[in-house]
């Protein structure tokens, strides 16, 4: 899923992050300023359905203008190409070495 409240915010002539925290409060919810600022530039690591509840009234949008699915981000079992993308992504492959200079036995 990709967090879209900043261009929700936007689109209903919100641009600040102030603004949207003081409406929200406005409506009962009440919103630290870090909390608020992770809402506003990323991807929230939690949020209660209540308040997407609120966010929703706020701004006058539907759920799905703030959440947009991604599913060719998922990871599908047999699907070599994504797994093959997700390896190869990580970078080049790490061989153990041994700490006293010896060599390890081959495989």
């Amino acid at each position: 899923m990709r967090w879209n409240l900043r261009l929700t915010a936007a689109n209903k002539g919100i641009w600040k992050a102030s603004e949207l925290q003081r409406s929200l409060a406005e409506h009962g919810l009440v919103i630290s300023a870090g909390k608020m600022s992770g809402l506003w530039s990323g991807q929230p690591v939690s949020l209660k359905l209540e308040d997407l509840d609120v966010i929703c009234v706020v701004l006058g949008c539907e759920i799905g203008d703030l959440l947009i699915p991604e599913p060719e981000k998922v990871a599908r079992p047999g699907d070599e190409t994504v797994q093959r993308t997700a390896v190869g992504a990580a970078g080049p492959t790490v061989v153990p070495r041994r700490r006293d200079g010896r060599s390890l036995p081959p495989m």
